[in-house]
């Protein structure tokens, strides 16, 4: 009797364990950052529209592929659709019907994660056809990251001329 007792009691400490084990990997990651000088510092948690913000920027460089969602290829809607569904947030996969979601808002109100929309074809009027994702904005300045034709996937302002001129409206996604 005492020998059944023990081997359940060691069962059950084994199978705590394992439990314990599991609900660690599915902790959040360390917010704990290593300078150059090897000293650790607590950050503040990353906020959402961060994360969607740094995922975006992982696909810097990549080159321009119609249709393309991965680093072998992207296109504008595929950059913003990937790094958003990548965080849970399902939006259309494209720009012209990721424009009818969230919320419209003036570009005072621009912050970083949401989505800039541009028309930037003559031939489809009143169509968009380009979407960005702003990764700064301060006191009016924006700058987004995108996908273009010619330089795939970059980071660029919205005060160019070429960008400004094309710009059709900003969107809160979060």
């Amino acid at each position: 009797m005492q020998r059944t007792i023990i081997i359940l009691l060691v069962i059950i400490s084994l199978a705590g364990c394992k439990s314990s084990k599991r609900a660690k990997s599915k902790k959040e990651p360390s917010t704990e950052i290593t300078t150059k000088k090897g000293i650790a510092k607590k950050n503040k948690k990353t906020s959402k529209s961060d994360q969607i913000i740094n995922y975006a920027k992982q696909f810097k460089g990549v080159r321009y592929k119609w249709g393309g969602t991965t680093k072998s290829g992207m296109d504008c809607s595929g950059l913003v659709f990937e790094s958003f569904r990548a965080h849970d947030i399902t939006l259309p996969r494209i720009s012209r019907d990721m424009a009818k979601k969230g919320d419209k808002i003036s570009l005072k109100k621009a912050q970083e994660g949401d989505l800039l929309f541009f028309r930037t074809s003559k031939n489809r009027r009143h169509r968009i056809n380009h979407v960005g994702l702003i990764i700064k904005s301060k006191a009016g300045d924006i700058t987004f990251i995108h996908a273009t034709t010619s330089k795939g996937v970059i980071v660029s302002k919205l005060s160019e001329s070429y960008w400004k001129s094309a710009f059709v409206e900003a969107r809160k996604i979060l």
